[in-house]
């Protein structure tokens, strides 16, 4: 999960970007913050760098590992 402090810093947006599930050792198309499917953890990834591998961070149940949008970066 991502907190914030202050929501004048965020504006909602409706784009397919927030929908795409992206998997370990893929390019990140967009730079931000990325939610585990799997078990709700949030990590900062940039864009044109590679998803982390699978191995990143273990699930209790060793289900796989993919990642969501959930705050874009203003910055690519």
């Amino acid at each position: 999960m991502a907190w914030y402090k202050y929501p004048n810093f965020l504006a909602q947006q409706n784009g397919a970007e927030f929908d795409t599930i992206h998997h370990p050792g893929q390019n990140t198309p967009i730079s931000g913050i990325y939610r585990c499917t799997g078990c709700g953890l949030s990590a900062t990834f940039v864009a044109d760098k590679t998803i982390p591998p699978q191995n990143h961070h273990q699930h209790p149940n060793a289900s796989p590992i993919s990642w969501q949008l959930i705050v874009k970066s203003h910055w690519k």
